[in-house]
């Protein structure tokens, strides 16, 4: 049982940080455009404008999958409760890899909307 809180601890992990990291992204980008902490891309670090976008952007699409894998993730889990070590670590494992799907997919979704919004250059069309 010790097994199965530790893996339900790691499959919730992923969509709080979503929801955490979203809600800060959505209320204000990292001050500075730097290369260790925020949504960094070519696209993204063009200027301030640009920078500002992806991370609303991104940080609105986080929040919105945490909310979708957080509940999906804990019934998953509880699915699982009581079984063998092998079968939680097997769903745990799994689930957390499916978990990853949602960040690289913000990710292309991030750079159309910034497709759309900024030339090449980072100006607004």
């Amino acid at each position: 049982m010790v097994f199965w809180f530790i893996m339900l601890f790691f499959t919730l992990l992923i969509p709080a940080i979503m929801l955490i990291f979203g809600r800060i992204f959505i209320r204000s980008a990292p001050k500075d455009i730097n290369i260790i902490y925020g949504y960094r891309t070519e696209r993204s670090m063009k200027n301030r404008d640009t920078w500002i976008f992806a991370h609303h952007y991104c940080g609105k699409l986080w929040v919105s999958f945490s909310l979708v894998l957080f509940p999906l993730s804990l019934l998953t889990m509880l699915l699982v409760i009581g079984k063998s070590t092998d079968t939680v670590g097997t769903v745990g494992s799994v689930l957390a890899l499916v978990q990853l799907i949602p960040l690289f997919v913000s990710i292309f979704f991030t750079e159309s909307a910034l497709k759309k919004t900024f030339d090449k250059d980072g100006n607004r069309l």
